[in-house]
């Protein structure tokens, strides 16, 4: 019968160097465990098995076994083989980090990331199973671009009843959060003619950088207590030429304004009702499109909900949504509300990309949100992120009562003004000599910095066990001092 490697148990990957045998693969074995690719407590193949694999004798193998076992590098346990036995492991640092280093702050307190302790596995591991035992062989394989059926309308349904989009599951698209979205939209805008996309002067820098790595030029859009401003020579309809075509995009035009309008990011003000017919109108006149970033749109707490923009112009918004602020970010799941005219631009740009998101993943989200599940998160996440930022506003109020927290009625950040003697950079040392990680405000301005010095300090990213001690920390280094 010819000889067959289809029926091993264990694989094991080694190169014996040399022409001794034996001292060959006890170098090999050796080393693999001292450098960590063999861990602590993993099965080595059978004598024979291994043999076989390398093409050599099994009393060769078993002869390097019962050395490196001699050793110490290995462990014979009677009746279940040869194991990798317990030993320090040395794990090559890398380039420019001194060995033992510190891995980062003990408490981080930046913007951005929710309690991922808190996500919910026993309910996403139950939803993941039922949605499982429930697919079809046919989710097993090639996906189709726009994401499953099932996760768009579900997604559909959802953001209809809680953010008051207009969708329908065809115009829904599944992403792996908004950068991905955003990259998609972007390629989709340089095709379409655009040259350039608003955005506001306070945001997300990465955001800009994805935009122009589409070959996009970004231009800013003024920030005051009403949001962004619709002015300032970057979202006007006298900027694109009359005839511009049907896409009503030319040389030189803005083709999309990048909007935070439920709670701006990072300063956090809710944009004005004229400001958003303002952009609207621009929107409809030029034939440009207006990117919602909804990214935590359903955590408000001292005020009514404000619903999607989308609504006012589903044929000119596109709305983005993800589960990385409500459920984690290692999810990799986010979503498209996509205007009809947009989907087929969009399909295709995420077919070039060949990116897709995993079915399961997907699956598993549509069950949740179908079972319930995801609003009875939303509703603990909401409820646990409100008594973190009350505990934030209480301890400043009575270790730090000069700094003044604004943008705190929704989201899982605040900005900390403080007071105008201080410095940024001279307050976010003294909380990395205390073990907390904060940002400035002027981290996040995209051209000159036209505000007061200020912190922008976010209250979700702690565990619970953590939180405390992390504003605590972060108190002490506010009233020290500069």
């Amino acid at each position: 019968m010819p000889q067959s490697w289809a029926n091993y148990g264990i694989d094991l990957h080694l190169d014996l160097a040399g022409t001794r045998v034996r001292s060959g693969l006890e170098t090999a074995l050796r080393d693999a465990v001292r450098t960590g690719r063999l861990g602590a407590g993993i099965r080595l193949p059978s004598s024979r098995d291994l043999a076989a694999d390398l093409g050599i004798a099994r009393n060769t193998v078993a002869d390097a076994y019962g050395q490196l076992v001699a050793e110490g590098w290995l462990e014979a346990r009677t009746g279940s083989g040869t194991w990798v036995a317990e030993r320090p492991v040395s794990v090559p640092q890398p380039a420019g980090q001194p060995a033992g280093g510190s891995a980062g702050p003990r408490y981080d307190l930046r913007a951005g990331v929710p309690a991922v302790s808190a996500f919910p596995r026993r309910a996403w591991l139950a939803a993941g199973r039922a949605a499982l035992n429930a697919a079809d062989d046919s989710v097993l394989g090639y996906p189709d671009p726009r994401g499953v059926p099932e996760l768009r309308a579900a997604l559909a349904g959802y953001l209809a009843r809680a953010r008051g989009v207009i969708a329908s599951s065809e115009n829904v698209i599944i992403c792996a959060g908004f950068v991905h979205g955003l990259a998609l939209i972007s390629q989709a805008l340089r095709e379409r003619g655009a040259t350039a996309v608003a955005t506001e002067a306070y945001g997300h820098l990465m955001h800009r950088r994805i935009v122009q790595a589409q070959g996009l030029r970004t231009v800013s859009l003024p920030v005051d207590t009403g949001g962004a401003v619709p002015t300032g020579g970057a979202v006007r309809a006298d900027m694109v030429p009359a005839d511009a075509g049907s896409a009503g995009l030319g040389s030189g035009a803005v083709g999309a304004a990048v909007l935070t309008p439920a709670h701006q990011f990072p300063l956090g003000m809710t944009l004005a009702p004229s400001r958003r017919t303002a952009f609207v109108r621009w929107a409809v006149q030029t034939g440009g499109v207006i990117i919602e970033d909804d990214y935590d749109g359903e955590f408000r707490f001292d005020r009514q909900p404000v619903g999607a923009m989308q609504a006012l112009a589903p044929d000119h918004i596109v709305y983005a949504g993800t589960a990385s602020k409500s459920l984690a970010p290692g999810l990799r799941l986010g979503w498209l509300v996509v205007p009809d005219s947009m989907i087929g631009e969009l399909v295709a740009a995420k077919e070039r990309s060949g990116f897709f998101n995993g079915a399961l993943g997907q699956l598993t989200l549509a069950a949740f949100i179908e079972s319930g599940g995801y609003d009875r998160q939303i509703r603990q996440a909401r409820l646990a992120y409100r008594r973190r930022r009350d505990r934030l506003i209480a301890a400043l109020h009575r270790q730090a009562p000069a700094v003044r927290l604004t943008g705190i009625a929704a989201g899982l950040h605040a900005v900390a003004e403080l007071p105008e003697q201080e410095s940024e950079d001279g307050v976010i040392a003294r909380a990395a000599r205390h073990g907390v990680a904060v940002e400035g405000l002027t981290g996040f301005a995209a051209a000159r910095h036209q505000r007061g010095p200020a912190l922008v300090i976010g209250y979700g990213r702690p565990a619970e066990h953590a939180f405390t001690t992390a504003v605590g920390r972060l108190c002490a280094a506010l009233a020290e001092k500069a």
